[in-house]
């Protein structure tokens, strides 16, 4: 699977030029042979808009607003992935939806570890479910930014047998030693392919520091971005995957039994 990412300025408060963009980028990367697009925390609205917009834009999984979405992965032949604010019930949700080529939604998450008071005060609906998807062949979570920064929604992913971990972020300063030095290490203590997608640019006074990359499952690093307007892309291949799970038994040498006081 050749994944495809994009990093770079959100359209804050303008749903309709999100959409807009989301073609284009659809567009541009299936024309390089990508068959998913990943999007960053957020996208559909921009992140830092506060509670009232957020819930204004916000959209529900069998709305028409995500069959529009759904519209333009049919069109393109391209999966999709892309961060949104959730309408649950009167809250909203931090959420990141993957749509099949065929347009249709095939897991849904919410954000289970909010950041600050910017996402408190956005996100009263937290997520507490950890799903997997299959494409091509491949099982896919879903993570949102400050999850990915604690060990266990990862390895819960990975216990479960993910093989791709998709983690849109607005991650700001003075944070760059989570894309440096955490999102590798996450890829390589789980054995999984891992995509980070970050905005660009500075949104209403959060400085986004870029730096989004697609990691390896050995860590390696096979596609990082700077700081600026950027598409990466990486393919995932099985063969190598299983030779990476072969060579180190991370998962299966585990002592479960040895971790039960974590839980309490």
């Amino acid at each position: 699977m050749k994944i495809a990412l994009y990093q770079g300025p959100g359209r804050l408060n303008d749903v309709e030029g999100a959409f807009t963009q989301m073609a284009e980028l659809a567009g541009r990367a299936k024309a390089n042979g990508a068959d998913l697009l990943l999007l960053p925390e957020m996208y559909l609205s921009g992140y830092n808009i506060g509670f009232s917009n957020a819930k204004k834009a916000a959209i529900t999984t069998d709305g028409q607003d995500m069959a529009r979405a759904g519209k333009i992965a049919e069109t393109n032949a391209i999966a999709l992935a892309f961060g949104y604010p959730e309408l649950v019930g009167e809250d909203v949700a931090n959420s990141v939806v993957l749509i099949g080529p065929t347009g249709k939604v095939l897991l849904n998450y919410r954000k289970s570890h909010l950041f600050g008071e910017t996402d408190r005060g956005m996100f009263k609906s937290v997520g507490s479910e950890f799903g997997l998807a299959e494409l091509g062949g491949f099982k896919i979570g879903l993570l949102i930014c400050y999850d990915i920064e604690f060990p266990e929604p990862a390895r819960r992913l990975a216990v479960a047998v993910a093989d791709i971990i998709l983690v849109p972020t607005a991650q700001m300063a003075p944070y760059d030693q989570v894309a440096r030095h955490v999102i590798p290490a996450r890829a390589y203590e789980n054995q999984v392919y891992l995509a980070y997608a970050n905005h660009a640019g500075n949104d209403d006074g959060l400085a986004y520091i870029g730096l989004s990359s697609i990691c390896g499952p050995n860590g390696a690093i096979l596609a990082a971005a700077g700081t600026g307007d950027e598409m990466l892309y990486a393919v995932t291949d099985p063969t190598h995957h299983k030779s990476v799970r072969g060579a180190d038994p991370l998962l299966s040498d585990r002592r479960p039994d040895l971790y039960q006081p974590l839980a309490t």
